[in-house]
This record gives structure tokens, sequence and C-alpha cells, in this order.
């Protein structure tokens, strides 16, 4: 048996569509059984909140899962098979440790504090108002996830970024496919690794000649900015420049559209918390952090230990082991929160989840995600009171990424 045989067994259901509907049944059940499950060959499973917190902010975990023991056997398994090794394609922040992160992360950071978000956030309101005007000027019926929560924030990032938004269709299969690449490598077959080395091929030819023609007119947005840091030449290398303006587009709006979606399905199964936020909507802040605990968008980071790291329950996960922590389980953990497999929108301690990571690596667009979340939310359950689910809701067929494909309803 392989590696990747081995260590692929826990994620095999992820395929299924029980687990794409309801993956929190089998969290339940890893948690309650093998809290901190370690495999055969070395990959540590943690499902309970305390050791999650710590192994996102413990500084001697990395981020870089090519300080991993199984990374060598993963590669050359996957290079016997014809895989192709897409995660690390691009270089960002996402997969870097100090002192590179904090080089990369510091050159963004400022466009994403809370206090430059806020100045987003009545932009935000009349784009959300526009598209649902457009979605009632139609009829009553509507594709939540085409119609609002997929064209909203990558609207925005595409402003701030300095992308032309009339470029979402050209990006939007793209974006989709790449965003499969964080997915854990048992669950990609080879067709799916060919998708993504595409959609990565067809990202940076894209980016090149975007950011060719915006070097002979730099404005007043990221990717200048990212543009003339380049140019300093000591700040970011072309590779950089390229793998961070992916990972701001992407990143910037896959969750937040999860966000919006898994919300609302949320939402309208749990009739009295949808009428609880649309009666109260000062509590909107409070329901998007309960629904990112409720339902993670993403669902699983990773770590490797650099040094002897020790669990909670004593056990020790030792250098080059690397460890997958399950955001989403941690969320639904009994001790850290009461009743967790009830969404409550007023929950108090619902900022504790952990659906933004935690320690340098804390989402950089927890912010933004935030406003743009309160928004789309409130929004939609005050101007839309009367809607209710008018069909099937389809899940996208990604494990790490936790979202819907399409949202039919009625109002």
């Amino acid at each position: 048996m392989t590696a990747l045989e081995a260590d692929g067994g826990l994620f095999a259901i992820a395929n299924s569509p029980e687990f794409r509907e309801d993956p929190y049944v089998f969290y339940t059940s890893l948690r309650d059984n093998s809290p901190r499950l370690r495999t055969d060959f070395g990959l540590w499973f943690l499902t309970k909140h305390v050791d999650a917190s710590a192994a996102l902010r413990d500084p001697h975990n990395s981020s870089n899962e090519r300080h991993s023991n199984l990374y060598e056997a993963f590669l050359a398994e996957a290079e016997a098979q014809g895989r192709l090794s897409t995660v690390n394609s691009f270089e960002t922040m996402l997969f870097a440790d100090p002192p590179d992160h904090t080089r990369l992360r510091g050159l963004v950071q400022q466009a994403f504090t809370p206090r430059m978000v806020e100045q987003i956030r009545p932009r935000a309101q009349r784009l959300v108002d526009e598209l649902i005007d457009a979605a009632v000027a139609r009829g009553r019926t509507m594709d939540l996830v085409a119609d609002v929560a997929y064209p909203f924030p990558v609207t925005i990032i595409c402003e701030l970024l300095g992308v032309p938004v009339a470029d979402q269709a050209q990006f939007a299969d793209w974006s989709r496919s790449l965003s499969r690449a964080i997915d854990p490598s048992p669950i990609r077959s080879m067709e799916l690794e060919a998708e993504i080395e595409a959609a990565g091929t067809a990202f940076a030819e894209y980016f090149a000649a975007l950011v060719a023609d915006r070097r002979t007119s730099l404005g007043d947005d990221l990717l200048s900015a990212l543009i003339t840091a380049e140019e300093e030449g000591d700040r970011l290398s072309e590779e950089e420049l390229f793998g961070t303006a992916v990972l701001l587009l992407i990143a910037g709006h896959e969750t937040t559209v999860n966000l919006v979606g898994n919300g609302v399905l949320a939402l309208l199964r749990n009739r009295d918390q949808f009428d609880r936020l649309r009666d109260d909507p000062a509590i909107g802040r409070t329901a998007v952090d309960e629904i990112l605990r409720y339902d993670s968008p993403v669902q699983m980071n990773q770590r490797v230990a650099l040094e002897p790291f020790t669990l909670s329950g004593g056990e020790v996960v030792e250098p080059g082991e690397q460890m997958i922590v399950m955001l989403a389980a941690a969320n639904r953990d009994p001790d850290a929160f009461p009743d967790p497999d009830r969404l409550d929108v007023g929950r108090v301690d619902a900022r504790r989840h952990l659906a933004f990571g935690g320690g340098i690596h804390h989402c950089l667009g927890a912010a933004l995600a935030r406003v743009e979340g309160e928004v789309a939310l409130t929004t939609l359950v005050s101007r839309l009171p009367a809607m209710e689910l008018a069909g099937e809701p389809e899940r996208r067929p990604n494990f790490t990424l936790r979202g819907l494909a399409h949202l039919p309803v009625s109002f």
C-alpha cells in the first residue's frame, strides 16, 4: 500500500454526495473517536478546537508542505502516476514562512485593515441592492449563487485589485478549477490535475498581459502597487507578483461566495434564525461569525511541525510530520461551543471560530469578508423576507473550500 492510498482512505469519503451534503456527521464521529488521529505514514488529523487553534498559532509549525516527510513520497507517486504537482505552482504567501511570508503580506495588508475595509461598505451596499433589483426585475425566482453570491464579491475584489470587472466571465472557470489545487492530493484525479494546471497557465498568461499593460499607466489599485514593488527589485519577484495577484483575486471572492451561499441556505433551513436576523439587523456581524462557524467556507488547513509539537492529549507531533487541521470539525467542537450543531445568529462566542485560520496566516481578508457577509445577508433577509428554497441546492465538488454551485430560491 502506498502513502497516497493509506492516507487517502480518510479522504475517500469526501468524494461522496452524502459527505458533500453534510460532512459534519463524519467530523463528529472522527472527533469523538479519534480526535488526534495519526496515520501510519505520520499524517495527523486534528479535530479538537484546542489542538487546531494551537497548531495554527505555533510559530514553529510551517505552512509549506515541502517541509513534510510525506512531500517527497507524494511527489514521487504523483510523478509515477502522471499526476501534476500544482499546489505550490505560484509563489504565494499562503504557503510561505517568515521572512518571505512577512514581506509578501506586508505589501498588501494595509488595503485590508478594518478601517480601510469600512470605506468599501457603501459600495458593497449599492452593489448588493443593484443585484437584488436586477433579480426582482427578472421575476420571482433566482439562482442566489449566480445572481448575487458570486458577482458581489468578485466585483469588489476586481475593483480593489484593478482587474477589469468585464473579465469576470473570462476567469470564472479558471478560478473554480484553480481553487481545487488546495484540496488534498489523494482526492485529486489526473483529469482534475490537468484542469488545475491549465487554469494556472491561463491565469499566468492573463496577468502577464494585464501587468504589461498596467506598467504603462499605473493606477490607484493593488495591482499597480504590486507592480511598483516588483519594479523596486528587492521587494517582489515577477513570480511573486503573479502569485500574489492570483491569490488575492481567487481568495478575495471564492470564500465569500461560499459564505453568502452557505449562510442563506443555513438561514432558510433554520427559519427562526432567518426571521431573527431580519428583525434585528444589528446582530449582523455576530450572525456572519456564527455562519462561518456553523458551515465553514474553508474546511481544513495544514501545518508541518518543524520542532516537536505537543497536543492536548500529550501526543507529540515530530518534526517533519504533517497536520491536517480540520477547521470545520473544530468549529463544531462541543468543548468550545455549547450545542454546536445549532445555528444561533446571536451566539455570543461565535467569533472564536477558526474559519479564518489563525496565527500569522490568519486570513488577510477577514475584515473584508465580514463586511461583505454582513451587507449581503442582512440586505437579502430584509428585502426578500418571503425567500424560500425553490429546488435542491447543488454543492460544489471541492473539499477544502465548501460551497454551493447553485441555490435556487423564490421570493
